[in-house]
């Protein structure tokens, strides 16, 4: 799992020049266990983490050039994501 998600980690940082290497990090562990969590939830079964990689690549690969844009709308997940804190 933890090479999939290095992965995601570098190609974030790609799409989205305004977040650093631990934002993209906390990003990336954040989709793949919203995508995990919600996957279990429809009661679907597990697929394994390709399945979960493939799926998160493709929200960043669509969403990810704007990422930093998220906390603005929604301040829950600002504690998560604040510049102050993570460098």
């Amino acid at each position: 799992m933890q090479e999939y998600q290095e992965k995601l980690i570098q190609l974030l940082l790609e799409k989205n020049n305004q977040l650093n290497e631990l934002q993209a990090r906390i990003w990336v562990e954040l989709l793949w266990s919203d995508f995990e969590s919600t996957y279990a939830k429809a009661g679907r079964d597990y697929q394994g983490p390709e399945m979960t990689e493939k799926v998160v690549r493709q929200w960043i690969e669509y969403q990810g050039a704007k990422l930093h844009e998220f906390v603005a709308n929604n301040p829950k997940y600002k504690h998560l994501l604040n510049n102050q804190t993570l460098h």
